[in-house]
């Protein structure tokens, strides 16, 4: 859709240039061949080119010689994912929010900034966008949600699919026994986190049996299909790479922060035949690859944000012959909440427009140095604390014992989920008829 207004400004004679911006390195390639092959032209930025496409983190690399060019031309500046900037004003911005402030705002000819999420996790303002006044509700100038990509046929209507155990068993240090029949129960009776959920032996195995199955029964039809598993860490990720290839058969490969070249990875795997890709923080969102039609979200990360970017990469339909598309996760009360309001394009997300605290900080005799509120680090170390989990392949895959490491006082905790598996389906747009 961008590709297409950026045609038609140009054949209106309304621009000289385009430049987009977006979140990763991947999501640039792609917008650079979609811009490309719309235009009609290079979409490089040399000499003969009608635009580039541009990471975020690129902007902050920029000198006065570039930012010029907006100036002195009349270029159409185009955002993916446009929630990664924040800031209505220089007090609240982010890094990126900061430099469109500055250097875009007021410079560009046009701008057409995009998200599917228009919202962000710290419930920060997202930059060049307008809010209600008192309610701070954004202001979409333009809203094309799921329901009307399911209905036009240009989306998937995917399936979510929630699973949960009905015995879980919990001892504490005392050697006492708990005994919870659902996730909901266990989390508010207990101190059992979901992240010891998602890395516990016997629920990887149960998800990805079941995600496998289905995965296998599309290939039926669709022999290039493909699923997606979102870990929570590398290691996490290869645990699971290993239960795909050794217990289950199945093809797969992983991309991390680790590789050399994680793009390369991703578009090697999207032209393929391979069954899955395991994934850490690469494949969350932006990235087009329309093969992937199963998905296991097993990361860390709780967000409705994060849950509908991850539900996003098997929402795009391509020319096979099935279309279905499935997500399954743990019922952890947020998770299930997020997937009974899929159907809501913008949830109520409140926004919190946020002055900045100057603190002056003593620098020798006469020198003090002025930070602002977000330069601040954190007083307590801790919460930068992120838990690492092992996996001990002798361990019983019926009944897997589970070690917490909790901070504070010292506890012990195991927890097993013994009981039998059971699902839920969430179906999203569903017609009575």
């Amino acid at each position: 859709m961008a590709s297409e207004v950026a045609a038609q400004l140009l054949e209106e004679d309304l621009i000289d240039f385009v430049i987009c911006f977006s979140p990763s390195i991947n999501i640039s390639q792609g917008i650079k061949f979609s811009f490309s092959k719309r235009l009609n032209c290079r979409f490089d930025g040399v000499i003969g080119a009608i635009g580039c496409s541009y990471t975020y983190q690129s902007m902050l690399s920029f000198n006065e010689d570039f930012w010029q060019l907006l100036k002195r031309n009349r270029v159409l500046v185009v955002f993916d994912e446009i929630h990664h900037c924040a800031g209505s004003s220089l007090k609240d911005a982010n890094a990126w929010g900061e430099e469109i402030l500055l250097n875009i705002q007021n410079q560009a000819e046009y701008t057409l900034a995009l998200t599917g999420t228009p919202w962000r996790s710290d419930k920060a303002p997202i930059a060049l966008s307008y809010y209600t006044d008192p309610n701070n509700q954004i202001q979409c100038d333009y809203v094309y949600g799921l329901r009307e990509a399911v209905t036009d046929g240009v989306c998937r209507n995917p399936k979510l699919v929630l699973i949960d155990n009905e015995k879980i068993s919990v001892i504490n240090e005392d050697n006492e026994t708990k005994t919870f029949n659902c996730l909901d129960d266990l989390f508010k009776g207990s101190s059992i986190s979901y992240q010891c959920i998602i890395k516990n032996g016997v629920a990887i195995r149960h998800v990805l049996k079941l995600a496998t199955n289905k995965l296998n029964d599309i290939r039926l039809h669709n022999p290039d299909a493909a699923g997606l598993v979102v870990a929570s860490s590398v290691e996490h990720a290869t645990h699971i790479l290993n239960i795909l290839r050794q217990e289950l058969a199945q093809t797969a490969e992983i991309v991390t922060y680790k590789e050399q070249q994680p793009s390369l990875k991703i578009n090697e795997f999207r032209n393929s035949t391979t069954n899955w890709i395991v994934s850490v923080g690469m494949i969350s969102e932006g990235t087009d690859i329309p093969r992937l039609q199963v998905c296991c979200h097993l990361s860390r990360v709780k967000t409705e944000l994060y849950f509908r970017q991850v539900l996003g990469r098997v929402l795009r339909k391509n020319k096979s012959r099935n279309q279905e598309a499935w997500l399954y996760t743990f019922a952890a009360p947020k998770l299930v909440e997020f997937a009974n309001r899929i159907a809501e394009e913008i949830p109520d997300i409140p926004v919190v427009f946020r002055q900045s605290i100057e603190t002056e900080v003593t620098q020798g005799a006469d020198k003090t140095l002025s930070l602002r509120s977000k330069d601040i680090p954190p007083t307590n170390m801790s919460e930068l604390k992120l838990e690492r989990a092992s996996f001990d392949e002798q361990m019983p895959h019926q009944a897997e014992l589970l070690s917490l490491d909790h901070s504070g006082p010292a506890t012990s905790l195991s927890c097993e989920l013994l009981g039998g598996f059971r699902e839920k389906v969430v179906l999203t747009f569903s017609s009575p008829f």
